[in-house]
């Protein structure tokens, strides 16, 4: 027996090798910031994940890892989320999870319910939920929690409970050395007490039609019906009885998924074949597996002794990948005679069709790079191969041509026995004769390297090449030598393009588009249908393929895609499988895609190859995105949180806004990508970006609205995220600020008015002063004019007196020298006028007129003096000299010297005081 298990387990090794298996996203402790092991799996309402972890609580939510740490610091055994709570168990302690307004997880015991203390070393391992009950199960007791009136009861057990399950709306429990027990009426019975549940542990229990299944640690399985037990016979039992199976579970579909402490994963169909084992060699994290959970999109999550793994059991896509680097790089695939080739960088390898755990086996003699394989009428098939051409025969290849690198073949038209190949230095033609293919020629006159060719009626053969564009050839008869060679001057030259026929039709595909000839107009014209498929942010390749079923392939930086006729209007469809060129992991320009059967296609990757179901490509279903966090990040790196549902307010200034989001999707061939704006600043779309965080710096103040939405493969997220919040305004802007700058206005402005009417007040003053002494500037200017007048008047008068004294005492001698008596008379006369009144009066007014108070100011100084004393001061006034008064006094000079010692006496001046000086001083 032990050495058929060996036989088996090794046999099981090896077949494990050639497994094409479901997509696994691996997560290992550094990206969940946990410790290795992981004991529980669980997934919320809104699909993010759960795991109970020696560190703590782990909360996935499709973008990144939260670390809880656990409230007493053991390790957390068990988690299972009921509505909007996780409830988690670990050493003496269990309780519930809840998120806050921040989107953070807090913490509830409820051991402060219980009647009783915890034993001693007393540690939760299970949770499940029932009804209104939240069962916590420990290694002794069975507490169940009331959600409604939150209270316990609790179920103990003398004996150790290995794990309690939720069978059918039944609880079970199993005890060691007593055997399964069943709750009813609040109260536990034995239901099995066969010996193989007492001395096995109990893995699972699952219904199935009227009988239970139990699922054992070392003995696989057992049928319970009608209170007997029995093996339950299935191909699996040797390989289950060889192995520590640790934990399991049954999926959606019916089949079984069982996780070992050394072998990794079993996937068993419903009738216990195995579809495929998962290990830590093709790419499981680790071979013990603690854990199982199948999430709502039916996807596998593991919780392995070292690391998490989520298996896409249900994908369209299986996975073979050559972690034993012996395939290399897959360039072409061909299904032949019901066996499945794959054309490598390494070689030529097959394997029968259907076989999915048989390994590949190598055809001798095809070592290096193979280009193409070409099934010709399912009769023969060619192998372009780095080293020549080959035939294939099952598990032989026979070299028909040495001439190096066979691209591709062609075959010609109304000649079957011929094929137009081509290769790195031009065409040559394939015959076959009596039954054997050979190179008959090589087509002269043209030498350039042939990847792509097509070729029509009339030896008229198309080629592509990348660097100098599409030959178009014109063959003689007899296929041996180029009659006429043109350039294609009607279509862009393109890197990574190509050329292929469709539908009877010559297509050219590059980053311009896909390109149609048209045979009237004898030139190639952009087909606006087929070019959809070729977007020029999304350009990567031209590579186009056309598979037996008619549908042409073309291969984009996001999508692989499809063209069929639609069967009622017979115009083309284009059908987008989301699957990115990063994930699909392929030779940019190489791509390939071959039929294998009704609606399976392999894909050849850069180690090892995809295959591709098109009847479980379903349509992607609705996903939301979530906002997870709001914080602030301030200049010291500190980080405050924010609420995520309610209305927020910010600081002006104050640092990093940072917003992180993500869709909980867990398809390892399905991208997310995310797109946002913030209307208030950037009011258009980002571009679509993996990034599941933006922050924004130095807002300025006002009001935003930030939105964020997912795309999902090529689909929208059903909801668009809208958050709205304040930056607010600095504190110079501020209400505050802005009723003081108010208030400061105007106290400047009546301060400045106050300032002003005062400046005004006083320039009206000074104006006014100014005005009055211009007016009175204006007034002495006229009294001086006026004084001058009269001064002048007075000088005129003075003068006139003296002229006429002086003209009649010149008269007087002259009369006075003729004694006649008529001269009397005229002396008489003429004495009256020298001493006339009337000229002293006339002297007298233009004196007082130009100096009029000096005669009252020297009367009232000297009261003695005369009339004629007054009347000589009034000449010393205007400083006449004594010649020039002796007329006006009408006495000779002399006596005139006399009349002004006379009034010095008068006067009282002493002798060294002068007379004119003290009269000019009035």
């Amino acid at each position: 027996m032990k050495t058929l298990l060996f036989v088996f387990l090794t046999l099981f090794s090896l077949i494990s090798f050639g497994q094409e298996l479901p997509p696994i996203e691996k997560f290992t402790t550094e990206s969940y910031k946990g410790d290795n092991q992981n004991w529980m799996i669980s997934q919320s309402a809104n699909n993010y994940i759960y795991v109970a972890n020696n560190k703590g609580l782990l909360e996935y939510n499709g973008a990144e890892w939260t670390l809880y740490a656990s409230p007493n610091n053991t390790i957390i055994r068990a988690v299972n989320v009921i509505g909007n709570k996780v409830y988690t168990g670990c050493y003496a302690e269990f309780g519930y999870w809840i998120k806050n307004k921040f989107g953070t997880l807090k913490y509830s015991s409820l051991r402060s319910k219980l009647d009783k203390n915890m034993l001693e070393d007393e540690q939760i391992w299970n949770i499940i939920d029932y009804n209104e009950w939240v069962i916590f199960q420990s290694n002794s007791k069975i507490y169940f929690y009331n959600t409604e009136t939150e209270s316990f009861k609790i179920i103990p057990a003398t004996n150790t409970i290995y794990k309690i399950f939720k069978v059918n709306k039944r609880i079970y429990y199993h005890v060691a050395d007593k055997g399964i027990y069943v709750i009813g009426s609040g109260q536990p019975k034995l239901v099995i007490d066969n010996p193989i549940v007492k001395s096995e542990r109990v893995i699972n229990i699952f219904e199935n039609g009227e009988h239970l299944i139990i699922l054992t640690r070392n003995s696989g399985f057992y049928k319970f019906l009608n209170g007997k037990i029995q093996a339950w016979k299935i191909p699996a039992d040797t390989f289950l009885k060889g192995t520590n199976v640790f934990s399991s579970i049954q999926l959606e579909d019916g089949s079984f998924i069982m996780g070992t402490i050394s072998h990794g994963i079993l996937h068993l169909n419903e009738g216990g074949d195995i579809e495929y084992q998962i290990t830590q060699k093709n790419g499981l994290s680790n071979n013990t597996v603690l854990s199982l959970f199948e999430d709502e999109a039916n996807n596998v999550w593991v919780g392995l002794d070292n690391g998490i793994n989520c298996i896409n059991v249900t994908s369209a896509i299986k996975t073979f990948f050559d972690y034993e680097g012996v395939l290399g790089t897959v360039y072409t695939t061909q299904v032949f005679k019901n066996i499945l080739y794959i054309g490598s960088n390494q070689g030529l390898f097959y394997r029968k069709r259907h076989a999915v755990n048989e390994p590949f086996k190598f055809i001798e003699g095809t070592a290096g790079q193979v280009w193409d394989l070409f099934n010709y009428n399912d009769e023969y098939l060619f192998c372009g191969h780095h080293l020549g051409t080959f035939l294939i025969d099952e598990n032989k290849a026979s070299k028909i041509s040495g001439e190096l690198g066979a691209w591709t073949f062609k075959q010609i038209p109304k000649k079957e026995n011929l094929l137009l190949q081509g290769n790195y230095n031009g065409l040559f033609v394939l015959e076959k004769h009596n039954g054997s293919w050979k190179i008959k020629n090589k087509i002269e006159g043209f030498k350039n390297s042939s990847r792509y060719l097509e070729i029509n009626d009339a030896n008229q053969v198309w080629v592509s090449h990348e660097y100098k564009g599409v030959f178009k050839l014109k063959l003689n008869d007899s296929l041996t030598k180029v009659l006429k060679l043109d350039m294609e001057t009607s279509l862009p030259l393109g890197k990574k393009s190509s050329l292929n026929k469709y539908k009877n039709e010559i297509l050219y595909a590059s980053e311009e588009g896909i390109f149609k000839y048209n045979e009237s107009d004898k030139g190639f014209q952009r087909d606006s249908v087929l070019s959809k498929t070729i977007k020029n942010s999304e350009y990567i390749s031209g590579k186009l393929v056309v598979d037996k079923n008619e549908k042409l392939w073309t291969f984009s930086k996001d999508n692989i895609s499809y063209i069929e006729n639609d069967d009622v209007t017979n115009k083309p469809v284009i059908h987008d499988i989301p699957i990115p060129s990063k994930l699909r992991k392929g030779v940019l320009g190489y791509e390939n895609i071959s039929l294998t059967s009704k609606n399976t296609y392999v894909l050849g990757t850069a180690n090892g190859y995809i295959t591709l179901d098109l009847s479980k490509i379903n349509k992607i279903k609705d996903y939301s995105i979530h906002l997870n966090s709001v914080a602030l990040q301030n200049k010291d790196e500190e980080i405050k949180e924010y609420a995520v549902s309610d209305e927020s307010e910010f600081n002006y200034k104050a640092g990093i806004l940072l917003f992180k989001y993500s869709v909980p999707e867990y398809d390892n061939y399905l991208e997310v990508k995310y797109q946002y704006k913030l209307q208030g600043h950037l009011n258009k779309w980002s571009k679509w970006t993996e990034n599941t965080q933006v922050t924004f710096e130095n807002l300025s103040f006002g009001d935003y609205i930030f939105n964020v939405r997912a795309k999902v493969g090529n689909k929208l997220s059903k909801n668009t995220l809208s958050y709205s919040f304040i930056v607010q305004r600095p504190w110079y802007i501020s209400n505050t600020a802005l009723i003081f700058y108010v208030l400061v206005l105007l106290i400047i402005i009546l301060i400045t008015h106050k300032a002003y009417k005062r400046f005004y007040v006083k320039k009206f003053a000074r104006e006014q002063m100014e005005n009055k002494q211009v007016i009175m500037q204006i007034k002495n200017e006229k009294l001086n004019q006026d004084i001058d007048n009269k001064n002048r008047e007075l000088a005129i008068s003075t003068m006139s007196i003296i002229k006429k004294n002086r003209l009649l005492n010149k008269i007087k001698k002259e009369l006075k020298k003729n004694k006649d008596a008529d001269n009397n008379v005229a002396l008489k006369l003429i004495e009256s006028n020298l001493n006339d009144a009337k000229d002293w009066s006339f002297f007298e007014q233009a004196f007082n007129n130009a100096d009029k108070d000096f005669l009252d100011k020297i009367k009232k100084r000297h009261l003695d003096l005369t009339p004629n004393d007054l009347r000589f001061c009034a000449y010393l006034r205007l400083n006449l000299s004594s010649k020039e008064m002796a007329p006006l006094l009408n006495i000779s000079v002399k006596s005139v010297e006399t009349k002004r010692y006379r009034l010095r006496k008068k006067l009282g001046l002493e002798h060294d005081s002068g007379l004119v000086n003290y009269i000019l001083k009035f």
